[in-house]
């Protein structure tokens, strides 16, 4: 009778938990073509709850739709080494994309579930773009100019940076601020070198000792604070070997423009993990040249960085693809240069930058577990349009996002070890939107590690393997193109799904010649459980993808492809893992009437503007022009040869 009673009443205490219950809704900071949001539920235990999104213009007549958010709850972030174990809270998060800057959008979002939601179903919200940081138009203009500058001087005039930053001071009287620079003030740095003599106890740039540009001032939104070439000549600063050359962790609302910052390990040190670190940072049209890192922060209140239109040259290995991992298949890897640009905290915006010879190219700090507070967590940050070459670790990282992180429209070419990384995310989404990798070495084109959770995969064209075993969760593939390079013993593809809610389909591959079994898949049984430390038993490879299809159910409308499908492309070398190519010389684009053209699935507020009867497979859509990648100035990038 007791077994009978027991039976009777967990459906019900089960079906109590299947409605939805509504809870906050987040608003994330806005970036200039992104808007992301999170909405909080309990309940739902069966997932089958939706969140519906549309948008429009403020005051306009249509709407438009958007991408559902993403349900997320229960999945678990770890890896033992590091002590790292979170599990993802029950939740939606999403984005409205590729916006106009500086505009305001109505946004509105309906919550429906079959078995009911109890509570306030719809939300709707104004939320306006940034505008992409400019100077103030009516603040005062300082004059830089270098020690040895022999001609005219416009007044005020000042002998380096630091005296119109914080007035003149040399020696012990460096740190003697008089006369600060004020918000909205434009310090405009004339032609020359800018290196100081930092082993002068006297030297003329302010800088005794450690060469470090100590910047601590505040700007504001309205009126930042602008150092920027004059525009009569080369502006350098030459850190002479130092470790630091600006150290902005203390500023807000700074504008560095058009200046070239050479010979230092860090040339911006903008943030330290639980100390400080810079708000409103915007880095435009800048060169780097001999730096060991570009850009950097780690702490969690940094905010709102815009770095754009710069070239980033490392110190690493330009003739050879050299890389860290395995220094047998590699070789030695000296750490040189880390990383061009590292952010933390939320609404960072990193485009059209050229990026070249670092161990890794533009990364999300790892940083571990999410901070609680919304102003203090990595969401809402767009990494679009870079180009890069030649890396011994990764193009871009992901690595400790947790909602809304954006990678579209990005080139890499020529990658030791992973291609694009998530190790791990949080939760998502992170969007990887119409990306071009070729020659990752090591065939771990997506590099899905330490059990992240929430990645939306649409429109990439990969010319590697996607090799990696660690499961990953919440997973979700449309609409891209694996080719791989025929690397011995190295399958086309490896599903490690730890949940069986991950899903794939109208994706295109193409079969590596050297295996029995390019397809490789890993799913948990049932709907319920979640797989994270898969017994070889629970592996199954396959020959085709009819075999992966039929015994999956996935893929139903995915298809195998060959490099016939563009107009004019081959794959790297597979038995060449050193060799480097070049962007200028690769064609991505597809042969109209190839098998890889009209293949794919509609993705609202992605693909609304494919050309033919359904949108292609890859990151090109033929009709449509070519994405611009790296600098808008016109400037060649330095490793096109």
């Amino acid at each position: 009778m007791r077994l009978g009673l027991m039976g009777l009443l967990l459906p019900a205490a089960a079906l109590a938990q299947n409605p939805v219950y509504p809870g906050r809704f987040v608003v994330e900071p806005p970036t200039l073509i992104n808007l992301g949001f999170e909405w909080e539920i309990r309940g739902d235990a069966n997932r089958n709850a939706t969140v519906q999104v549309r948008y429009r213009r403020a005051g306009a007549a249509a709407w438009q739709e958007a991408q559902p958010m993403l349900r997320m709850g229960g999945e678990r972030v770890f890896r033992a080494r590091e002590h790292l174990d979170y599990t993802v809270p029950d939740r939606f998060a999403g984005s409205i994309l590729d916006l106009d800057p500086d505009t305001e959008y109505e946004c509105e979002f309906r919550m429906s579930d079959p078995d009911g939601v109890v509570g306030e179903a719809v939300q709707r919200v104004r939320v306006r773009t940034r505008a992409e940081p400019r100077p103030a138009p009516n603040g005062r203009v300082l004059h830089v100019y270098p020690p040895d500058w022999k001609g005219e001087r416009l007044q005020p005039a000042f002998t380096g940076l630091l005296e119109a930053y914080y007035g003149a001071g040399r020696g012990d009287w460096n740190v003697v601020r008089e006369r600060k620079a004020r918000p909205g003030d434009t310090i405009l740095i004339h032609a020359g070198l800018y290196k100081a003599n930092r082993l002068d106890y006297v030297d003329p740039l302010m800088t005794p000792f450690d060469g470090t540009y100590v910047l601590t001032l505040k700007g504001t939104p309205e009126a930042p604070i602008t150092i920027r070439a004059a525009g009569d000549g080369e502006v350098i600063f030459d850190g002479d070997g130092c470790h630091r050359l600006f150290d902005v962790m203390a500023t807000e609302y700074h504008i560095f423009e058009g200046l070239t910052i050479r010979n230092t390990d860090v040339a911006f040190f903008a943030g330290h993990k639980d100390v400080l670190g810079a708000k409103g940072l915007t880095i435009r049209r800048c060169r780097f040249e001999d730096v060991g890192i570009g850009v950097t922060t780690q702490y969690a209140g940094s905010r709102d960085f815009y770095i754009a239109d710069n070239v980033f040259l490392g110190r690493d290995d330009r003739f050879r693809l050299i890389g860290w991992f395995d220094p047998g298949i590699y070789g030695a890897h000296p750490l040189r240069s880390y990383y061009a640009i590292k952010v933390y905290g939320p609404g960072h915006v990193i485009c059209h930058n050229a990026i070249a010879y670092f161990h890794d190219g533009i990364c999300i700090s790892t940083y571990g577990t999410p901070e609680p507070e919304d102003d203090r967590r990595a969401v809402s940050i767009d990494i679009y349009n870079n180009d890069i070459h030649m890396v011994g670790d990764d193009f871009i990282e992901t690595d400790g996002g947790v909602h809304n992180i954006r990678v579209l429209r990005n080139r890499g070419v020529n990658a030791a070890h992973g291609g694009l990384s998530a190790q791990p995310v949080f939760g998502g989404p992170v969007y990887f939107l119409r990306n071009l990798l070729y020659h990752v070495a090591s065939g771990v084109s997506l590099k899905f590690a330490a059990k992240p959770a929430g990645l939306l995969v649409y429109h990439n064209t990969v010319i590697s393997e996607h090799v990696i075993r660690d499961p990953h969760s919440n997973v979700h593939f449309r609409n891209n193109l694996f080719l791989g390079s025929d690397a011995p013993d190295r399958p086309t593809a490896v599903f490690a799904n730890a949940t069986a809610y991950s899903s794939y389909d109208y994706n295109g591959y193409r079969r590596n010649r050297n295996v029995r079994h390019p397809y490789v898949w890993l799913s948990p049984p049932s709907a319920n459980e979640r797989l994270y430390e898969p017994a070889p038993s629970h592996w199954r490879a396959f020959a085709t993808l009819d075999e992966l299809r039929a015994a999956t159910g996935q893929e139903r409308h995915g298809i195998e492809v060959d490099y016939d499908i563009f107009e004019d492309l081959r794959g790297p070398d597979g038995r060449q893992r050193h060799a480097v190519y070049h962007a200028v010389d690769l064609n991505f684009r597809l042969k109209p009437g190839s098998r890889a053209v009209d293949a794919g699935v509609r993705l609202a507020n992605i693909n609304d503007e494919f050309a033919g009867k359904a949108p292609d497979l890859g990151a090109l859509e033929v009709g449509r022009p070519e994405p611009h990648y790296g600098p808008r100035t016109g400037l060649k990038q330095p490793f096109y040869r």
